[in-house]
């Protein structure tokens, strides 16, 4: 028989010191969401649905994920975050995160563009059946009938750049003329009822995709696998636009 691989014993699982560590970051949208990571395997995840909570839960996420796992912080390989485009402050909390700690414990910094990791994380969904012709249409909130979007093909393949879009009725009928899209992500919802009248235009309910970590894995253990890290001193979130602060209103 050969050999077993020297490893670390944690809370559920042996992890081999021959994987890699990754700790995953998503805070694009008003999900706040934490995984850690081994290969391919998710060994914690801490998650919560719910705007303007990541400042007060994502540093408690991080220690609970290494706390269940039984792994020390020093373990890790690189941190992965999800860059945006997305929310302005939560794309500012989940990146100073995730620089912080690769700062503190001088590991390397991967980046993930959103709509890539929620194509991917799609695809991960074994209940959601996905045809080899089918195209992935994620979509994140934005003002009013825009949204931050791109478009995929059923590999995962970007085929469309990112883009902020207003939507119409007429938005995307070159594609949706001859093939099947699906739409889905927190911006999806309110394109329904303007793009529902096309039958080629499938839609994936909130409840059922939910912005996650773990949608990051693939993608970032790739670009830990390709040595490809961002630079953390000057690496900013991908905003698409400029942040426009609301105004209050004042009282009459």
């Amino acid at each position: 028989m050969p050999a077993a691989t020297p490893g670390v014993a944690t809370g559920t699982t042996l992890y081999p010191k021959n994987m890699s560590l990754l700790l995953l970051i998503e805070t694009a949208t008003t999900s706040c969401s934490v995984a850690l990571a081994a290969d391919n395997n998710i060994l914690a995840l801490r998650e919560i649905n719910q705007r303007n909570i990541h400042a007060e839960v994502i540093t408690l996420y991080i220690a609970e994920v290494f706390k269940e796992a039984g792994l020390a912080y020093a373990l890790l390989d690189a941190v992965a975050v999800s860059c945006g485009p997305g929310s302005y402050t939560g794309l500012r909390i989940g990146v100073s995160t995730a620089k912080g700690l690769c700062f503190s414990l001088d590991k390397p910094l991967i980046s993930v563009e959103t709509l890539a990791a929620m194509a991917h994380g799609l695809i991960s969904r074994k209940e959601i059946n996905i045809e080899p012709n089918t195209l992935l249409c994620p979509m994140i909130d934005a003002r009013r009938m825009e949204v931050y979007t791109a478009i995929f093909d059923a590999h995962g393949k970007q085929i469309k750049p990112t883009s902020a879009e207003v939507i119409n009725e007429n938005s995307f009928d070159d594609l949706l003329s001859t093939q099947q899209m699906i739409f889905f992500g927190d911006g999806a919802e309110k394109c329904k009822a303007t793009l529902g009248h096309n039958p080629n235009a499938l839609f994936i309910n909130m409840v059922d995709f939910v912005n996650s970590a773990r949608d990051l894995l693939s993608p970032a253990l790739q670009n830990f696998n390709n040595n490809n890290f961002v630079d953390v001193a000057y690496f900013e979130p991908y905003y698409l636009k400029d942040f426009i602060a609301g105004v209050k209103k004042t009282q009459g």
